[in-house]
């Protein structure tokens, strides 16, 4: 009885073994092809480019080609290399004595590149090319970096250096400006799409297009990704394999039923939408996979509404397309942007929470109210449409009514703050001593006095000061005012006991009635405040105001205002420069 042979992933199983293997990298291959073919190969290359995109792959595939001597053992340099000479074999079984391959992740210290210094200056022992690979070159440190420069830069004629990285921009300038560089692309869906199907049909195994699109999808342009979901896929399905099987085995929700989700959110069916998570949760599907499904949808239909070309996904299935198409015409482009904007949060608040369930459905209950909100081109259409409210009835005497049915006497004073009587209202009595006079003289003015308080830093009792108090009469130790209806109970006792705490005598505050002088604030903001009362008696302001109680208006920018920022925001014209080649 023989040992039958050990499996092999199908990621290992079909590693491209020459730049024809290579898929979606056409840019590179013709590169490395008119360079080998005008003897022009570069001392050093480095390949970037997300992972699984094959930059190891091919950095192997150029050191077999740098090596390879062919099938009679006269070949030389060549972008085809046979596959059967000694050193094809042992470059692509990774044990060849002159192709040293070394993880800059485990390797990060000088003292690893010190050992590459050392050796670049023997020979070769078998091969053509002494060829250095060093994986995920941006992990090296700087004082490694800084070694290996000067070798990089001149190194001896039979020493090739290949690097490879995920991260391009960690790698100095400096060892860059020395590297032939090739990015390597994300594999197209297509051409993905394509390999898989090939891949499929060579191990035997039933899987639907669909599944292939899903696959690709979940590949996002890695091409060893793609191959291992599908080796996973084909045990999963142990025998034909179904979109369904693909779904369930990457923890996807349903796609058909994502765009059922969307639908009742950006109705605004809260229950729906809740009951159709539930089902979902229900059914296995991830919450927080479901949300980035969302996220997903919501993208692809902005992008739909924005490039009609992009509904032609070869992952998206047809009855997908045409619902996408539904919704990137019926939605515009502010909710489609609110969405994507909430569920971003919301995907950071599930991660984190003790209960995902529970935070996808306070995020869905969130979307759904949200999506009921009217753009503002419709709430000022709506506005301006809406009639003002009739006047309220007048009461006996022709007096109006409050909303509150009380009757208000005409000239009457509006209600304040009663001036209290008795101690309360007058902290201590006179100072005639002169010690005391000559003290307080050196607060002449109520703004010495605001200053004072500044100086001792209590910041809460001079806001107060400043929003609240109606100034009816000062002198020096002597201190009238009326209360706004915003000040607090006690705001002349704090007063007059700081400042008897920081002056060392007694102050007389004492509260009046029916005192309209401005308060220090409105003082200062008089002209805003001017124009927000002017602004408030605009009709479709007045209506805003009444569409939502509470509303307050925050911060008025005038006309010229507007032109100046406008001005400002705008890209500076630039002249047309002269074209010396213009008259030719």
């Amino acid at each position: 009885m023989t040992d039958s042979p050990a499996y092999q992933v199908l990621a290992r199983k079909y590693r491209p073994e020459t730049f024809a293997d290579l898929v979606g990298q056409d840019a590179m291959v013709r590169t490395l092809r008119n360079a080998f073919k005008a003897d022009r190969i570069a001392q050093a290359f480095i390949m970037t480019g997300i992972r699984g995109t094959g930059k190891t792959t091919t950095a192997r595939i150029i050191a077999k080609g740098m090596n390879c001597i062919g099938p009679d053992g006269e070949g030389g340099p060549t972008t085809d290399p046979c596959g059967v000479c000694e050193h094809c074999k042992a470059i692509m079984e990774g044990r060849h004595v002159d192709v040293l391959e070394m993880d800059a992740a485990s390797n990060t210290s000088v003292n690893d590149i010190r050992e590459i210094i050392d050796s670049v200056h023997y020979r070769a022992a078998s091969a053509r090319y002494k060829i250095y690979i060093i994986d995920e070159v941006h992990m090296l440190s700087t004082s490694a970096f800084n070694a290996l420069l000067k070798t990089l830069e001149e190194p001896p004629a039979h020493v090739k250096f290949i690097f490879a990285t995920t991260e391009i921009r960690k790698v100095p300038v400096t060892v860059l400006s020395r590297c032939q560089r090739f990015d390597l692309r994300r594999i197209e869906p297509e051409v993905m799409i394509d390999l898989l199907r090939r891949i499929a049909d060579r191990e035997g195994a039933e899987i639907n297009d669909d599944a292939l699109a899903l696959i690709t999808r979940a590949a996002e342009g890695s091409a060893r990704d793609a191959t291992s979901l599908l080796d996973q896929a084909i045990s999963h399905g142990a025998g034909e394999t179904t979109a369904e099987q693909v779904r369930a085995m990457l923890g996807l929700a349903d796609r058909g039923r994502i765009m059922d989700l969307f639908e009742r959110i950006m109705r605004g069916d809260a229950a729906g939408a809740l009951t159709e998570l539930s089902t979902q949760y229900a059914d296995g599907a991830d919450p927080l996979a479901v949300l980035r499904d969302l996220a997903e949808l919501t993208h692809w239909i902005s992008v739909v509404k924005i490039t009609p070309d992009a509904a032609e996904d070869p992952t998206i299935g047809p009855d997908e397309r045409t619902r996408g198409q539904a919704f990137a015409d019926g939605l515009g482009m502010r909710p489609l942007t609110r969405m994507w904007q909430m569920l971003l949060k919301a995907i950071e608040e599930v991660a984190h929470a003790p209960n995902s369930m529970m935070a996808a459905e306070m995020a869905v209950i969130r979307l759904t109210h949200v999506a009921e909100l009217p753009s503002p081109e419709d709430l000022v259409r709506k506005l301006r449409d809406t009639p003002p409210p009739p006047a309220p009835p007048p009461g006996p005497g022709g007096a109006p009514q409050d909303a509150g049915g009380y009757t208000q006497a005409q000239g009457a004073p509006a209600p304040t703050h009663a001036a209290p009587s008795g101690p309360s209202a007058y902290h201590g009595s006179a100072q005639p001593a002169q010690a005391a006079e000559t003290a307080l003289a050196r607060y002449p003015s109520f703004e010495h006095v605001t200053e004072l308080i500044r100086v001792n830093r209590d910041m809460v009792l001079l806001r107060e000061v400043e929003t609240c108090l109606r100034l009816a009469a000062y002198q020096p130790g002597r201190i009238e005012f009326t209360p706004t209806e915003e000040a607090s109970p006690d705001l002349s006792q704090r007063l007059g006991a700081a400042l008897q705490r920081w002056t060392g005598n007694r102050w007389a505050v004492i509260l009046v009635n029916d005192c309209d002088t401005p308060t220090i604030d409105e003082q200062r903001n008089a002209a805003e405040i001017a124009l927000k009362n002017q602004a408030s008696e605009h009709p479709l302001v007045q209506a805003a105001l009444r569409a939502f109680p509470g509303a307050e208006i925050a911060h008025i920018r005038t006309a010229q205002e507007a032109a100046q920022a406008a001005q400002e925001e705008a890209l500076p014209e630039v002249e047309d420069e002269w074209d010396p080649f213009e008259d030719e």
